[in-house]
């Protein structure tokens, strides 16, 4: 049977509802940075976000779609490790509250994350680390643009690549509009949709089936996902915890809250935000262990959650997860695009190709990197080539390398830049080999381990002094 066939929603139905989301947030992306005209205003909110806004930006960019949509897809793989493993990317933040209090402090004047590389490893790291981040940063793009048109295709048979055409485009036109100011206003509103929509899902599916009936499903026919001691979810538990710190320990998206929010805000604005996202993905994920009940068919398992949400609530499910997963989709592909297009724009056109560029210069070059971004999204898009769990834990392998040599160039006044530098290649080489020669669940895990063996060792045969002073390099003069 065909998505057409067993779609809920009609077409129609879904066009309009994205057509009236996709007004209210350019709507808002124009009200929000309608008087942002200086360079900093536009990529960084003028560096005065407070903690009601920080934590909820924080909070709706971490819940992408690929919570939304993997998690769901992790339980229905993987049981409860996968929903309880997806969940521990809330350490992430948490851990990286004080750095972000660190960060704020040794770089006042800092854009990005590239900044702290450079300033604190020197240029060969710095570059290193530019080619690690860019290219996750095109691997999570990827992945939110194939979630849009996997979520509408799902839920009312449009077609894939005509869903994740809108979905992107939207975004990047609200983003484009209002900058990093929009990015945030919208990720308010956003987070309160994402966490309305979870619990009334989650309280319809109770409702409906009950535990106990889903418990008795499970044993029945998937008694594999209620088991504890399946090696590949409990290795992937460990894995996900590192993935989640690669990701947001070196990504410019969580750099460039840092310096937006105000003084004294970061440490509590991730705080709050890792506990309020924690239970997420447990209860997106619990809505995918309903399908033995249902006997539902999942032609794709990254398809789980919106055909189960659909087939279980009807015509009203599939209305909250579509506005639910818009609202994940554009929180995340928001804040990816203005940071990604800061890291090209800052750390590639400004400091190698254009160093005496006008701060107007510099904003219009932003503005053109976030539409082109756009547009080499989408064409990486078209393709479909992979499921979202699999491409976002093939950068995972890439990212976990970059843990330690940033915790321990934000702590250790001593660490080998070299040595930093080696880490993430090295870190990167093995935790990419064991993807492919293992599996996605290990490649971060081996990432980091072998990172951190390197940046240990380099920093106790060879110490290396460094001022802390040099982060604090002065503002451009533009």
């Amino acid at each position: 049977m065909s998505i057409q066939e067993t779609a809920i929603l009609e077409p129609g139905v879904a066009w309009l509802l994205i057509a009236l989301f996709t007004a209210l947030y350019v709507g808002l992306g124009w009200y929000f940075g309608r008087k942002d005209k200086e360079l900093d205003q536009f990529v960084l909110a003028g560096r005065k976000v407070g903690l009601a806004v920080g934590t909820a930006t924080a909070m709706a960019t971490w819940v992408t779609s690929n919570t939304t949509m993997m998690a769901p897809q992790l339980a229905y793989q993987m049981g409860i490790w996968g929903m309880v493993g997806y969940s521990l990317g809330a350490v992430g933040l948490l851990l990286f509250a004080p750095l972000a209090k660190r960060i704020r402090t040794l770089m006042p004047h800092g854009y990005t994350s590239g900044d702290f590389v450079r300033l604190r490893y020197g240029n060969v790291a710095w570059r290193v680390f530019l080619g690690i981040s860019i290219f996750y940063s095109f691997g999570w793009l990827v992945s939110l643009g194939m979630a849009g048109g996997v979520l509408t295709h799902a839920l009312s048979g449009i077609p894939y690549w005509q869903g994740m055409t809108v979905i992107l485009a939207a975004c990047v036109a609200y983003t484009l509009i209002g900058g990093f100011r929009a990015v945030i206003g919208t990720d308010f509103i956003q987070s309160i949709l994402i966490l309305i929509g979870l619990v009334v899902l989650a309280w319809m599916v109770i409702g409906r089936i009950g535990f106990d009936e889903i418990h008795f499903s499970l044993e029945l026919e998937r008694p594999e996902l209620l088991t504890l001691m399946m090696p590949a979810a409990i290795m992937f538990l460990f894995n996900n915890l590192l993935f989640g710190m690669g990701e947001i320990f070196h990504s410019n998206v969580w750099w460039t809250r840092a310096y937006s929010f105000r003084e004294g805000v970061g440490l509590w604005a991730y705080l709050l935000a890792g506990l309020f996202w924690a239970p997420i993905p447990i209860v997106a994920g619990f809505i995918a262990l309903a399908g033995p009940a249902l006997g539902t068919n999942i032609p794709a398992a990254d398809m789980v959650g919106p055909i189960i949400s659909a087939e279980l609530l009807g015509l009203a499910g599939a209305i909250i997860v579509l506005i639910m997963v818009f609202a994940a989709l554009a929180s995340s592909l928001d804040s990816l695009l203005a940071a990604t297009a800061m890291l090209v724009v800052r750390d590639i056109y400004y400091r190698h190709l254009r160093p005496q560029a006008s701060a107007d210069h510099l904003r219009t070059a932003t503005k053109v990197t976030i539409l082109l971004l756009g547009v080499v999204t989408w064409l990486l898009c078209l393709p479909r080539i992979t499921t979202l769990a699999e491409l976002l834990h093939f950068t995972g392998a890439f990212v976990a390398s970059t843990i330690w040599p940033i915790a321990a160039g934000l702590y250790w006044r001593r660490t080998n830049r070299w040595g930093a530098t080696l880490a993430m290649v090295a870190g990167s080489a093995a935790g990419i080999t064991a993807y492919f020669q293992i599996g996605f669940y290990v490649g971060a895990l081996v990432g980091a381990a072998v990172s951190m063996v390197i940046v240990l060792l380099t920093t106790w045969l060879r110490p290396q002094e460094f001022d802390w002073e040099q982060l604090k390099e002065p503002p451009p003069k533009h």
